[in-house]
């Protein structure tokens, strides 16, 4: 015999209870500061992605490519409590940039952190930055700059309480140009340039740019040199550690060159030396500085009749058209020194 169904039970709509079990929550009015989704913690820090030096751009779609900008590369972050700008090592320098403080504090989004570069540009629109260190009061100053610093941003990584560091380049730039509003302003976008990556550098070298960066679109955020980003330089600009400098005969009080070292391992080694791209009055003051660092033993082998040797401890940005058979700089121009809250990114031999 077949069963018939047990029959269901009836069935009772809240509405028919005199006394409803489950009362419906009052609607509250919604925190527009506070994100109602599963948020992520912001973090205090995000160690940044670097781009590899290549000899020439890739090829192919899932590259992107924009300008190289010569500055310094920071973060924004805004926590929604306070405004935090860190160098790429992580120092706070919120108060050396007043500007970018008020721009993003100015920016409509409750949590932010934004990569990218402090910039001063030139006449002709180009990144200067000789400018930007004399705006930042000199290497090792302690002025506060003015409203010729402009950020370019170039990576969202932090936005309305959630981690972006996991998604794709693509879907972060996406959000990001949303984000940043029109040119012109004291937070600028870093455009993605619509180019093959072979003209796009050419025609940043007949600009007097110092190069391009391509970056894999399909990738997430990852610290450190691990080729998703390459910089691809029209002429050679890395940074060197001085180990002492040769005086002026015809300047008294001045330095002829610099003697420069680059990092193999755990060791320095000398690459020869750099005697333009400084001033008089940079020549005399860099004298100055590094008579106060004298050591009597150089930090790597070098031979030199007039040397004066130096502790090891400041940084020259040097550009350089190629490198002799020997393993030396040829045609070195001194362009500026780093910043010991900007240091971390010495020429390694090993690349």
């Amino acid at each position: 015999m077949v069963k018939r169904p047990a029959k269901p039970p009836k069935s009772i709509g809240l509405q028919q209870e005199p006394e409803p079990a489950v009362r419906s929550q009052a609607r509250r009015p919604r925190d527009r500061d506070q994100p109602q989704l599963p948020f992520d913690p912001i973090p205090s820090r995000v160690e940044p992605c670097l781009a590899k030096l290549a000899v020439e751009p890739p090829n192919g779609d899932e590259w992107a490519f924009e300008v190289k900008w010569d500055g310094y590369r920071l973060a924004l972050h805004n926590d929604g409590r306070s405004i935090r700008i860190l160098t790429r090592n992580g120092h706070d320098w919120t108060q050396r940039f007043p500007a970018l403080e008020r721009a993003i504090a100015a920016l409509h989004v409750s949590t932010v952190i934004l990569d990218g570069e402090a910039v001063v540009l030139d006449d002709q629109g180009r990144s200067d930055f000789n400018a930007l260190q004399n705006a930042l009061g000199g290497r090792g100053g302690k002025k506060a700059t003015g409203g010729e610093v402009v950020f370019y941003a170039f990576d969202l990584l932090y936005f309305d309480g959630h981690d972006l560091t996991r998604m794709a380049l693509d879907e972060r730039r996406h959000m990001l140009e949303d984000l940043i509003g029109e040119p012109g302003g004291t937070i600028r976008l870093s455009e993605e340039v619509a180019a093959d990556g072979k003209a796009f550098l050419e025609a940043a070298c007949n600009l007097g740019l110092e190069g391009i960066i391509a970056k894999r679109r399909d990738k997430p955020y990852r610290p450190g040199r691990n080729g998703d980003w390459l910089k691809i330089k029209c002429v050679s600009r890395e940074t060197f550690v001085v180990i002492g400098y040769e005086p002026s005969t015809k300047l008294p009080g001045a330095i002829a060159n610099l003697m420069l070292a680059a990092q193999r391992g755990e060791e320095l080694v000398y690459v020869g030396s750099v005697g333009t791209g400084f001033s008089f009055a940079q020549a005399t003051e860099l004298k100055t500085r590094l008579d106060n660092l004298k050591v009597a033993t150089p930090a790597a082998p070098v031979r030199a009749k007039r040397a004066v040797f130096v502790r090891p401890a400041l940084e020259a940005e040097i550009e350089f058209r190629a490198w002799t058979n020997d393993g030396k700089l040829r045609h070195a121009s001194y362009k500026g020194m780093r910043d010991k809250a900007d240091r971390g990114s010495v020429y390694s031999l090993d690349e």
